[in-house]
């Protein structure tokens, strides 16, 4: 079974749990991972960039890396089918990156609206402690934000499947179900006083949605499909281009000169079009069929000359 699930998925959930036991370890040895690879405020003394890609490997606890990697299975293999490797890749580490800009930018706002920047100190109840030490406090970890995202495409790549809630056990379709989770996260981001970084998980979504978006206006501009998936129109041309190729063909029969002088004989241009159309609605339908296959089985149960096919037509 662990075998099925596509490829970044699956190491991702092996790198996470395996972090998870490197951080037990270390924390039995007085090592604390998270007070190097932890995500710092970035005014604070120990706040470094590239914290911004360690920080989504790093669990608070074993409930906190089960739900996530609970979430990244259950959603993960089946937007990574949609997506690709590679770009499945892409969208992870941006949503875990842009969650993480997003909580940086909100904890800017509470340092400024609290006026921090005005003190040296904090004064804990117990001693005064500088205020670089305290900021060092703000720390965010956890892949959440990166899950959230991918559930956010989840819901825009099927928004009319449906998901079984636990409580209440009932199923509510997964557009139904995204639009409720943020909801919640917007609402408790205001009224939470916990730990919970809710505008990391807020800001995964963003950035997914940002994201998804981006490549559905790069898919548009080149015929492309969702999720990187090529569905050309049946001259692998945008419509507008082949309504100027269609008009310029009637109005612009072509010449060819005969084996035994200059008379110029024009070419039937209407044949050459009837079949060319035949030809493009016979690719289209079997690009359709090849998808709906991906779809249903996964990219890996196509065979080679269907590989090519899509590969061949994803090049036109």
């Amino acid at each position: 079974m662990f075998k099925n699930i596509p490829i970044v998925t699956r190491n991702l959930l092996i790198i996470n749990c395996a972090i998870y036991l490197l951080q037990l370890v270390l924390e039995q040895r007085g090592t604390d991972l998270t007070a190097s690879l932890g995500l710092h405020f970035v005014l604070a003394d120990h706040f470094n960039p590239v914290q911004f890609v360690t920080y989504m490997f790093l669990h608070g606890s074993f409930t906190h890396l089960f739900f996530n990697m609970f979430s990244l299975w259950m959603f993960g293999r089946i937007v990574e089918q949609a997506m690709g490797t590679q770009r499945f890749l892409v969208f992870w580490i941006v949503c875990g990156m842009g969650a993480g800009l997003c909580q940086e930018v909100w904890q800017t706002g509470q340092y400024l609206a609290e006026g921090l920047y005005q003190y040296d100190g904090v004064n804990t109840g117990y001693s005064v402690i500088p205020m670089g030490a305290a900021l060092d406090s703000w720390t965010t970890i956890g892949a959440s934000g990166a899950c959230y995202g991918v559930l956010l495409a989840f819901g825009m790549a099927y928004p009319n499947e449906r998901i079984m809630l636990l409580i209440p056990p009932i199923p509510i379709k997964a557009k139904y179900f995204v639009v409720g989770y943020a909801a919640i996260e917007l609402m408790s981001a205001f009224t939470s006083t916990g730990n919970i970084a809710h505008f990391a998980h807020l800001g995964g979504m963003l950035f997914g949605w940002l994201a998804i978006v981006w490549w559905r206006r790069q898919a548009r501009r080149s015929s492309a499909g969702r999720y990187g998936y090529r569905t050309p129109t049946p001259s692998g041309r945008p419509i507008t281009a082949r309504i100027r190729a269609w008009w310029q063909r009637l109005t612009t029969p072509k010449m060819k000169v005969t084996p035994g002088g200059k008379t110029p004989v024009f070419k039937d241009r209407q044949g050459d079009y009837d079949y060319n159309s035949r030809r493009s609605r016979e690719d289209q339908e079997r690009i359709d069929a090849i998808l709906k296959k991906i779809k249903e089985s996964g990219y890996q149960s196509l065979t080679d000359d269907e590989k090519r096919f899509l590969f061949t037509q994803s090049r036109k």
